[in-house]
């Protein structure tokens, strides 16, 4: 579940494509808290993809580099398709909020650690999911202290899964190179720099506004 005046903002929950499949979805037994929850399996199948294509070469690489991505692409649709539900389909319920934040979570830490752990560099992996907990943790200690919830980035949820997923897909080219794994090491070391400095950011702004009180 979202809550319904401090949401993240998202230009493809106002696409028709986006509507129609949220309400097909409200008119069924499909609850918010369930779709945040299949995030966490999508997130489960991402982290697990990645870790064998960095395992692997050739046309296995390839094929399981494509699931990481799409797996990757999913639970960014979960986690837009749980707040439509819930929101505009009226179908929140009263444990919703935890859902909301705690898959969110563990997503993070499934794919980056996939990932790390796939190019033989799980430091980075975990590096890189911890620093994603952290940035939520930052806004949710906004909300907590009554300030409006900050999304800023230069890294945030959809900046990460952006990031990962261009990583995984130039990541197919790496053989026409004689590379295998540079690209996706990169883009783990710019998940994990820039969700850092998203922390950093968002702990100076609230900081400030703690201060205008």
């Amino acid at each position: 579940m979202m809550e319904t005046a401090d949401r993240r903002p998202l230009a493809s929950r106002n696409t028709r494509w986006a509507g129609a499949i949220a309400r097909w979805m409200a008119a069924r037994a499909i609850t918010p808290n369930q779709i945040s929850q299949a995030s966490m399996l999508a997130a489960a199948i991402a982290g697990s993809t990645f870790y064998l294509a960095g395992q692997t070469t050739g046309l296995p690489r390839a094929g399981y580099l494509l699931l990481a991505v799409l797996f990757c692409q999913a639970r960014l649709l979960c986690n837009l398709f749980d707040g439509m539900v819930a929101v505009e389909g009226g179908k929140g319920e009263a444990d919703g909020p935890f859902w909301n934040e705690f898959p969110d979570r563990i997503a993070d830490l499934m794919i980056f650690a996939g990932v790390g752990y796939g190019i033989g560099m799980p430091g980075l992996g975990w590096a890189a999911g911890a620093f994603s907990v952290l940035t939520a943790y930052v806004r949710e200690l906004g909300r907590a202290t009554g300030n409006p919830s900050d999304f800023s980035g230069p890294m945030a949820k959809q900046h990460r899964m952006a990031t990962i997923t261009v990583a995984g897909l130039v990541s197919l080219l790496e053989p026409l190179w004689g590379w295998q794994n540079q690209i996706l090491t990169i883009g783990l070391c710019v998940v994990a720099a820039g969700a850092a400095l998203t922390a950093i950011r968002r702990s100076r702004t609230l900081i400030t506004r703690l201060k205008l009180r």
